[in-house]
């Protein structure tokens, strides 16, 4: 039988860890995607998806139902998330070698170095949008994230961020357009490459 959230949250609030061991594996996937789109690299976001899970664990018994289990644990790591910005001080920015891609464009989950052949099989798109996502204010990147990537409605998303709709869609505009500027800019950058890469002998 599949058991709801609430039955899940109810047991493992009575110390049912098989329980709270399914939960995680509803969500896992979704809030290691939010940390990775938000720190760029397997290493941290595998840091920070265990650190949300520990946090949801601990705050159970303060978990209401005054919204969905879901949006309440994407607002966790939502705010996990913030925590390390402001524990770094500063947005981090990510090189394309650091982006750990698979020549097929998937995420490879050892990390490492791609050798230049590898580089250009990745889907050059693909490797800008990660990299010019990176580089969007936080409030950009997360509703970015939620939306496009995690597929979440408007409501789901203020109530995770603790916003108005209408702020939601706000910086998704603006976020969108920022996003669209940094592609454009950095496929015009790119196009220099194979131009001076050709030159010589």
């Amino acid at each position: 039988m599949c058991l709801d959230d609430m039955e899940l949250v109810a047991r493992s609030r009575s110390g049912d860890l098989d329980a709270f061991e399914k939960l995680i594996g509803r969500y896992e996937k979704k809030v290691f995607t939010t940390t990775y789109r938000f720190v760029g690299n397997y290493a941290d976001a595998s840091d920070l998806s265990q650190e949300t899970f520990i946090r949801v664990y601990q705050s159970l018994a303060s978990f209401r139902g005054d919204c969905s289990f879901a949006t309440w644990v994407y607002r966790i790591s939502a705010n996990v998330c913030r925590d390390e910005l402001r524990r770094r001080g500063r947005q981090k920015n990510v090189s394309l070698e650091e982006m750990a891609f698979s020549p097929n464009g998937k995420e490879r989950p050892g990390g490492g170095v791609r050798s230049p052949e590898e580089i250009y099989e990745c889907s050059e798109l693909q490797c800008m949008v990660q990299e010019c996502l990176r580089e969007l204010p936080e409030e950009f990147r997360l509703v970015l994230i939620m939306r496009e990537l995690q597929g979440l409605t408007y409501d789901e998303i203020a109530a995770a961020l603790d916003v108005s709709p209408g702020t939601v869609k706000s910086r998704l505009s603006r976020g969108r357009q920022a996003l669209k500027q940094k592609i454009t800019d950095r496929r015009e950058l790119l196009g220099l490459h194979p131009r001076l890469s050709g030159k010589g002998g």
